[in-house]
Formats: structure tokens, sequence, C-alpha cells
């Protein structure tokens, strides 16, 4: 009987450390694998959020030179690339084939003023470079549009480039409050003496549409439609190309239907 009670109490106790071996390997196993499953699920959400980050990120470079009140020169990668701002437009200073115009000295000074020197954000819109290889850019100081501030200071006109105008509305609206508070070029190029921002050749021609459609629609060297009166400085000097889409007008209010604007130095 002794010997009996001894054979059943060996055979429990094997019972019950093989029911603990297995027991502890189970629960092994399970903390084995958990910081595993949890190292993945980390991984995973710094992938997202390392993507996230790199897709919203921008890059600040430094402006080293100002070329005019449109044209900067920054450092990207440690090459120096030349930017031209989209979305306005600038009287030149830079430009060998033409003389300085009125208030081109000023918005050059302004827009060293703002950023030379300083770390800006640069924004592409739609195209990346123009036919001179010069980058197409927003340039943003902190949360100052410098586009638009130049605008805003009567430094520069709204000149809208297509397909890049991600922004123009806020720019004519811009423009639209400094020419009614006469702000910088507004005042400063309103007299007959200031240079005619289009490029001419010396001759006049007569209207083609009749005597009373005296008014000429001009597109200058960059684009912009602009119209002159007999009372204007530069009347005289402003032929018309109707290959290039040039044209006669017979009122203001025709002209400016049509996308034309009055010359800057019209009375």
């Amino acid at each position: 009987m002794f010997i009996q009670k001894k054979i059943l109490y060996a055979v429990g106790g094997v019972a019950i450390l093989a029911v603990g071996i297995f027991i502890g390997s189970s629960f092994g196993n399970g903390k084995a694998n958990l910081p595993v499953e949890q190292s993945a699920t980390v991984s995973n959400v710094a992938d997202v959020l390392n993507t996230s980050t790199t897709s919203q990120s921008s890059e600040l470079v430094k402006v080293v030179r100002v070329v005019d009140g449109d044209t900067i020169d920054v450092e990207i990668g440690g090459k120096t690339e030349r930017v031209r701002y989209i979305g306005i437009d600038t009287p030149e200073t830079a430009d060998p084939r033409k003389p300085v115009q009125c208030f081109g000295v000023e918005a050059s000074k302004k827009n060293k003023e703002l950023i030379e020197g300083k770390m800006v954000r640069l924004e592409k819109d739609i195209t990346d470079r123009d036919k001179y290889k010069r980058l197409l850019r927003y340039i943003w100081l902190g949360d100052t549009l410098i586009n638009q501030e130049l605008v805003a200071q009567g430094f520069a006109k709204s000149y809208s480039y297509p397909p890049d105008i991600k922004y123009q509305d806020k720019f004519v609206a811009a423009e639209k409050k400094a020419r009614e508070d006469k702000l910088g070029l507004w005042t400063a190029c309103a007299s007959e003496t200031a240079p005619t921002t289009t490029v001419t050749p010396p001759v006049t021609q007569t209207p083609t549409s009749g005597s009373s459609c005296t008014i000429k629609g001009n597109i200058s060297s960059s684009g912009e439609k602009i119209y002159h009166m007999q009372s204007c400085g530069s009347y005289s000097k402003t032929a018309i190309d109707k290959n290039r889409g040039e044209q006669w007008f017979c009122s203001e209010s025709e002209a400016q239907t049509a996308g034309w604007r009055k010359a800057l130095n019209c009375p």
C-alpha cells in the first residue's frame, strides 16, 4: 500500500510538472512574440510620419543676390540658381536692351531690402522654368508672400503668366488697392516724362478702321497689353502690328473690355 501511494505521488508530480512546463512555454512564446508585433507597428507609424513630413516639408534657401525688382539669385545645394518671381512685373533696370524704366531702381532696392541675404522658401506653381532657364517661383519670407508684398506697396504690377496663376487673384486685388491709394509707381510714373514700358519702332501709323478709332492697343515685349491715347506721352512712337495681335480701339471702355490697360505715361 505504501509503495502504491508513492507511485501515485510520483505520477501526479510528473503530471503537474509537465503542465507547468507547457504553460510556461506558451507564456514565454507569447512574451517573445509581443515585442515583435509592437515593433512592427511602431515602425509602420514612423514610416507614415516620415512620408507625411517629407511631402509637406519646404526647404529654405539663401538669397545671395537681388538682380532687380522681380529676379533674384539663390543658393540651392551649393549651386546658384536664378529665380523669376511668378505673377508680377517690375520696371526694368537690368535688361541691356532697354533703358532703366520709371521706378525700376526703387523696386530693385525694395526687393533687396526685403530679402537679400535672408533665408526664403520657394514655391512652384505649374511651370518649373521659363525660356531663359530661370526657376519660376513664389517667394515666401516666413508668412509673407514677397510677390504680393511688392505689388501691395506699389513696386510691381500684377502680371499673369498662365498656367501659373495660383495667387493671381490676390495680386490683382493688391494692385487695385495700390493704384487707388496712388502708391509707388502709380504716382511716380504717371507723368508724361516717364519712360514707356513698351518697345516699339519710332514710326507713326494711322488707324485703318476709321478716324474715330484712334486708341492704339500695343503689346509690350513682355506680352502685356497696353493702350495709348493721343494724349499719352508715347503715342506718336507707338506703332500697331496686327500680325502680333495689336489693334485699334474706338474707346477706352472697348480697350479695357478686350483686356488692355492704359499706359502709365497717360494723363
